[in-house]
């Protein structure tokens, strides 16, 4: 499986394409390259609302006519420029509720709801990979203190987020690749004590 990353926006935020079909979290100025290296896309995926991760949807989603997916929690923050950044707003085609398995385009994708940096962050896991928007960073956690951030919300994410038993390739929304269990012990070792 093939994956494809470029930072757009002065956030450097992590756009990324997943087997030439999906597209992950275009920010600010994302559309041009993710025309040119998407080759079959079939839906826009989306861990999180915030304007840095969503600003392209709204154009990709009218040219290439695919379906957007985000969490129901975190539909307003698509539908409405909050930070008044001069965002595109637009409609997602299908909500997340929770923790779903879904089958898109013959592919098996489970999104995880933890809630914290937004009300509906989550993670998206395609294959043996985790893209983690603004929950987890290589050595890091989102930021919990923006409108509609929640500190109590993102330590009972990062609780849940100990359970998991399994690896995998973390791709974060901003920064270098890691892995759940680095991640784990990070949050085990240092996270769960500061929140």
């Amino acid at each position: 499986m093939q994956i494809k990353v470029k930072a757009f926006g002065e956030y450097q935020t992590n756009c990324y394409i997943v087997d030439d079909r999906f597209i992950i979290d275009p920010g600010v100025g994302a559309v041009k390259w993710v025309k040119e290296n998407c080759k079959n896309p079939k839906a826009i995926l989306l861990t999180h609302g915030h304007f840095d991760h969503v600003w392209s949807v709204k154009e990709l989603k009218e040219e290439l006519n695919i379906s957007v997916y985000i969490h129901k929690e975190d539909e307003f923050l698509l539908q409405n420029d909050i930070f008044s950044k001069g965002m595109p707003t637009t409609k997602a085609d299908v909500l997340i509720q929770k923790d779903e398995t879904l089958q898109i385009d013959n592919s098996e994708i489970k999104f995880r709801h933890f809630s914290g940096h937004t009300p509906g962050s989550m993670t998206i896991e395609i294959d043996k990979y985790m893209f983690s928007g603004d929950f987890i960073f290589n050595g890091s956690i989102g930021r919990y203190d923006f409108p509609y951030s929640d500190a109590n919300m993102m330590k009972n994410s990062l609780k849940r987020f100990l359970k998991i038993n399994y690896d995998k390739i973390i791709y974060a929304g901003h920064g270098a690749n890691t892995t759940i269990k680095n991640e784990q012990k990070n949050i085990r070792d240092y996270w769960l004590k500061v929140l």
